[in-house]
């Protein structure tokens, strides 16, 4: 009997403890279903376009006119008459009187002369006449040959230099009477005027200075290394130049006439010369915007030209690769070849091609061939999912209404 009991009251403690186990096990709450978590990584691209470019380099300068003259006073004498244009940013044409000095003095000059050169003319007649007369005597003396003296050939010789320098006082005088009178020597706008109607000049006065307003100049600063990207480094290249009129930014044609040839000392810059003809639009351009000397300005110089290129942010790039998503929305690195960098921006003319779509945002550990993510599709699936559960919502409600009636 007691060997039964030990049998049965194990057995029956096991079956307790099952029957406890199966009755806990049903009290407890089953474990929530974890919603899957996707770790794509979610990327913002931009599309890449690729077209012919044409290389620029970036300079500036100050316009100038390519002539600057200072008109100065030849002859002594009083301002008698100046002419309406001869004002501070006036315009005038080439042979245009400025002013006028007092002639009365030089056209005496010229009279006397002219008054001289005709008194030697006379003399010098004179003096032929007696030369042929001893000529003619000395023919009849056969034993004897006539001298030069006796010719009278030094006197005639004399005369002959006194006409020559009564012609050269008449040139003279005709030179200063035309002094008298000053004239521009070419279109030209008037920068400065220093006399005034009855001042008086002395010969090497400062009258006033011109500007020539055929052609403006524009010297432009360029770092040697950006030659290489103009064609025969600059020579005849087309420029825009970029400035402000009345508040207004604008744009000139110009083109390189020239290079200075040199390296500048302090700048170590080498010098392109722009030319912009007929800068104030008074022959050429009457309808276009005048370029005003003293103008600051930028320049784009025109350079070599790209059949297929394209411009990127500079810091994307990481040893000549770029980051691309491709049409299977994996990442893939492309080979790109840099023919320049311009500011924060690189050009490249290989390796990109048109649509391609270029990842700008950052990328925490990437790996070629990874599946990837982009922002406006993961907002349109939180969106669908939103209304989704919206939808579903609403349909409980309506069942827990019908199931209370």
């Amino acid at each position: 009997m007691t060997r039964k009991k030990q049998i049965f009251i194990p057995i029956v403690i096991l079956i307790a403890g099952f029957l406890m186990f199966m009755l806990f096990s049903s009290m407890k709450k089953p474990p929530e279903e974890k919603e899957e978590v996707d770790n794509t990584p979610i990327v913002a691209v931009e599309p890449i376009s690729v077209m012919p470019m044409t290389l620029q380099v970036e300079s500036y300068g100050v316009v100038k006119p390519k002539y600057e003259t200072e008109i100065v006073a030849q002859v002594n004498g009083q301002i008698v008459e100046l002419s309406d244009t001869f004002v501070r940013g006036g315009f005038v044409k080439k042979g245009q009187l400025l002013a006028r000095i007092d002639p009365n003095d030089y056209e005496a000059a010229l009279i006397d002369a002219e008054a001289n050169m005709a008194s030697a003319r006379a003399a010098l007649e004179t003096e032929r006449a007696q030369g042929r007369v001893a000529e003619q005597e000395w023919k009849r003396i056969t034993n004897t040959s006539p001298t030069e003296l006796s010719l009278r050939k030094p006197q005639l010789a004399q005369e002959l230099a006194r006409v020559k320098a009564a012609q050269a006082s008449v040139l003279r005088a005709k030179r200063n009477l035309e002094r008298t009178e000053l004239r521009a020597p070419y279109d030209a706008m008037i920068e400065s005027r220093n006399v005034g109607l009855g001042s008086f000049v002395a010969m090497g006065s400062m009258v006033g200075k011109l500007l020539s307003t055929s052609i403006a100049e524009v010297r432009l600063p360029v770092a040697d290394n950006q030659l290489e990207f103009l064609v025969a480094q600059g020579e005849g290249a087309e420029v825009n130049l970029i400035g402000t009129f009345a508040g207004r930014e604008m744009v000139w044609p110009a083109k390189i006439a020239r290079s200075e040839g040199v390296i500048d000392n302090k700048s170590r810059m080498s010098y392109l010369v722009a030319e912009i003809h007929d800068p104030y639009a008074l022959v050429e351009r009457k309808d276009e915007t005048p370029v005003r000397f003293g103008s600051y300005v930028t320049a784009k110089i025109l350079g070599l030209e790209i059949a297929q290129a394209t411009s990127i942010p500079r810091h994307l790039v990481d040893n000549n690769r770029v980051a691309i998503m491709d049409s299977e929305s994996k990442l893939h690195y492309a080979e790109i070849d840099i023919v320049r960098q311009d500011g924060r921006n690189v050009i490249v003319s290989n390796g990109l091609a048109n649509g391609d779509q270029l990842i700008v945002s950052a990328l925490d550990y990437p790996i070629d061939g990874m599946k990837l993510a982009l922002i406006g599709d993961k907002q349109e699936e939180s969106e669908e999912e939103q209304v989704d559960n919206a939808e579903n919502d609403t349909q409980v409600a309506l069942n827990d209404s019908g199931s209370g009636e």
